[in-house]
């Protein structure tokens, strides 16, 4: 299916033609997956390849060394991460500690309601989730119920890049067990979001299928290389027989 068949309006004929025009120095760019599992692996790649930089990169986590988000990292291309996890990233903790990287951590629950609070318009809320620590450093506090709470921000991203298991052209989109993850919200947080499907179907999908509704995707690419790295291998010794 290609972009000029008419029907598809929201086609793209790959991953650097859908960034092509949007891209720029100093964007906010929300990423979904967890670790290397349901990441926009050609996205992020082509995101790599236009050299883009000043980056603020929203996401659970940066990938690892030369894979997933690493792969921005090494190209120096991110100026500020805002983030839950940063453990199986070396050149992440080196650019952190040297200074050149700067570090927003976000409680991994936190991070999930900022990006679909964003999605959803809300500018704002209170959770307890952080109170006392260096994460409430510089928020509004207030007391609910005799409980603590802090004032955390939506976030809304100039850029989401999400990766689905199906899709449609009009972006609607339906994702694969666990590798769903953070992609719905990452992609409802979006001023313009762009989602790499790996399956995109010709008809509709079924509405009462659909995980992340066309409304919140602008651009559809289909995978042009389907490699899907694993983080962490762990084989059992084979035992005698």
């Amino acid at each position: 299916m290609s972009a000029g068949a008419g029907i598809a309006t929201k086609l793209r004929e790959g991953a650097a033609a859908a960034l092509a025009d949007v891209v720029r120095d100093g964007m906010t760019v929300a990423v979904g997956g967890f670790g290397l599992c349901g990441i926009p692996r050609n996205l992020i790649v082509a995101l790599r390849d236009s050299g883009a930089s000043e980056l603020t990169i929203v996401s659970n986590n940066m990938g690892v060394d030369g894979r997933g988000l690493g792969l921005l990292l090494e190209n120096r291309q991110v100026r500020k991460v805002m983030g839950s996890y940063v453990g199986e990233n070396r050149l992440f903790a080196e650019q952190y500690l040297d200074g050149s990287l700067e570090v927003e951590f976000v409680p991994q629950g936190t991070l999930a309601e900022r990006l679909r609070a964003g999605g959803a318009g809300i500018p704002a809320f209170y959770t307890p989730t952080g109170v006392g620590t260096v994460v409430a450093h510089g928020k509004p506090e207030a007391e609910f119920d005799g409980r603590r709470a802090i004032l955390e921000r939506g976030i809304i991203a100039d850029l989401a890049l999400v990766r689905a298991f199906e899709g449609d052209r009009e972006g609607n989109l339906r994702y694969r067990l666990t590798a769903r993850n953070f992609n719905p919200l990452v992609a409802m947080s979006g001023r313009l979001t762009i989602a790499e499907v790996e399956h995109l179907r010709g008809e509709y999908l079924e509405p009462e299928r659909v995980d992340t509704p066309g409304v919140f995707v602008q651009r559809v690419v289909g995978v042009e290389d389907p490699t899907k790295d694993i983080e962490q291998r762990t084989v059992l010794s084979r035992q005698e027989a």
